[in-house]
């Protein structure tokens, strides 16, 4: 039996992402402080982003950027990141986001993938850009610097051409990658449509206001960042204060030096806001909300983080491939109730307008309903609505696994379901470990651990550590007795991104394995005896 959330449609523009954000915007608008950056003070307001963006746009033209084309970029959370991404969007083009810690290998694995043309960046990852140019076999003229010397601005230059011949719903806008359990990251081909769905179905629920600062630490790389965050925010006209990095003592700073109303944070910030004597020493009094994602947070944490700073503590649920929002807790009031109860901060929240909801048992493939009370059995959780990818680049058949005939996209994540149809996320069937609102897959481990010569045979899966933070454990079968766990450790952390390195290390005589040769994982869990 589908279901869905007790919120009425909306109407979801036929537009373009660039239309849709920027189009008629009023003068008073336009004087509005769109983005400051926290570290350097750097502001722009939506009449300067719009014409920055429109430059940059001009600028890749130039260069022979075209529709269809895609273009990847390399940078942090700044104002010029929103000048990069929407300045490849308004140029008709496709943005690829990179993760600003993936190495050079990682990054040109990326390019080659999306069959990028050009990489935008800044000076500060010139090594790894250009180390990845030439791994993917472009030339260094393929780097393209957000603060390099910039082709000056002419407001009475010709219009931004744009190839119209496409609907937004055909269109590919993001080309955002999202690795399964296979070694190889899969991209996923994001619409204009999409995207503008995914904002418009937020909105309402989210209550971003003109008058709101928000905080901007997590990433605008990372599909959360860039739907929730940065294309929400502007939406709503606020104020984005963007953040290059999380560190507690900047995070306290900045909320209270710019009266901050409204923050997006992943379970590790919850960690920190809820036991670090630090926080006491700021005035947080500015804060209206603030919505956790990327990863389940606990009723404890949340609540012990909503009466610290005496705010509201909401939940969401999503992945890349729905834009990236499924679920969400209302904000407005606090978390509204529904159906004359409220959500409990560990519910992952009713599925948002027009979208439609099952669950289903993994293992029967029965449907489970609705319960009259109580919460239902795990099932897993399936969402059709114009949120859902188009699919994965150049990949059917995860295609067709992964989106059924119907339009349900199947998440690989159990679930449960109230009598209200609010949805509580129980586990995941996948096997991604979730480091940090990171998302490590064991297979990229595993194979990289092989490459050692020392290593025989290897298994990694993820376990809590002692802050309750997912983390990467390997099992490793080895060829040479006096290989230490520094070692392996070592050896994974020169050759992955911080987020990936393993951090625990076991060894074993023997990777557990079914006769087709599946690893079980839960034998490495749960080990018998």
């Amino acid at each position: 039996m589908s279901f869905a959330g007790p919120f009425p449609d909306v109407r979801i523009p036929d537009a373009g992402l660039h239309e849709f954000l920027f189009t008629g915007l009023s003068p008073a608008d336009r004087r509005r402080v769109a983005l400051t950056a926290a570290e350097s003070g750097e502001q722009l307001t939506y009449a300067s982003l719009v014409a920055s963006i429109d430059a940059f746009a001009r600028e890749l033209a130039a260069a022979g950027v075209g529709a269809g084309d895609v273009v990847a970029l390399l940078h942090p959370n700044a104002p010029a990141f929103a000048v990069g991404f929407h300045g490849i969007i308004r140029s008709g083009a496709i943005v690829t986001t990179i993760n600003v810690l993936a190495t050079g290998p990682e990054i040109a694995k990326q390019l080659t993938a999306a069959k990028a043309m050009l990489l935008v960046t800044s000076r500060a990852f010139l090594p790894q850009a250009e180390e990845a140019v030439r791994s993917a076999g472009l030339d260094k003229a393929a780097i393209v610097l957000l603060d390099g010397e910039r082709p000056a601005y002419d407001p009475s230059g010709h219009p931004v051409a744009v190839d119209t011949r496409l609907e937004p719903a055909e269109r590919i806008a993001v080309l955002p990658f999202s690795s399964g359990t296979t070694s190889e990251p899969k991209g996923v081909m994001l619409t204009h449509r999409n995207l503008v769905a995914n904002v418009t179905q937020i909105a309402p629920l989210l209550d971003l206001r003109a008058n709101d600062v928000v905080l901007a630490v997590l990433p605008f790389f990372h599909i959360y960042g860039m739907t929730v965050l940065m294309n929400s925010a502007l939406a709503a006209r606020s104020r984005i204060v963007t953040m290059t990095r999380f560190d507690l003592t900047g995070f306290l700073e900045t909320v209270q030096r710019h009266r901050v109303t409204y923050v997006f944070i992943a379970p590790p910030v919850a960690v920190a806001l809820a036991k670090h004597p630090l926080v006491d020493d700021y005035n947080l009094s500015s804060l209206r909300m603030m919505v956790s994602g990327a990863a389940p947070l606990e009723e404890e944490l949340g609540t012990t983080v909503s009466k610290r700073l005496s705010v509201p503590v909401v939940q969401g649920f999503g992945m890349t491939e729905l834009s990236p929002v499924s679920h969400l807790v209302p904000t407005a009031d606090g978390g509204a109730s529904i159906a004359g109860r409220r959500a409990p901060i560990a519910a992952s929240g009713w599925p948002v307008p027009n979208t439609v909801n099952k669950l289903v048992n993994p293992a029967t493939g029965a449907e489970i309903g609705v319960p009259a009370d109580g919460l239902s059995e795990p099932g897993e959780l399936w969402v059709r609505g114009p949120n859902v990818m188009a699919g994965y680049l150049g990949n059917a058949d995860a295609t067709a696994e992964t989106v059924d005939a119907d339009g349900f996209l199947h998440t690989g994540d159990l679930a449960r379901v109230d009598s209200t149809g609010c949805v509580y996320i129980v586990d995941r069937i996948k096997e991604l470990i979730k480091y940090k609102g990171y998302q490590v897959p064991p297979a990229e481990l595993e194979a990289l651990l092989l490459t050692h010569p020392a290593i025989a045979d290897a298994a990694v899966i993820g376990i809590p550590d002692a802050d309750g933070e997912e983390i990467p454990k390997a099992f490793v079968v080895t060829a040479d007795e006096t290989l230490t766990a520094h070692e392996v450790m070592t050896f994974v952390a020169a050759q992955v991104a911080p987020y990936k390195k393993v951090r625990a290390v076991a060894f074993l005589t023997a990777i557990p394995k079914s006769p087709a040769g599946k690893i079980l994982r839960k034998n490495l869990r749960n080990p018998i005896g």
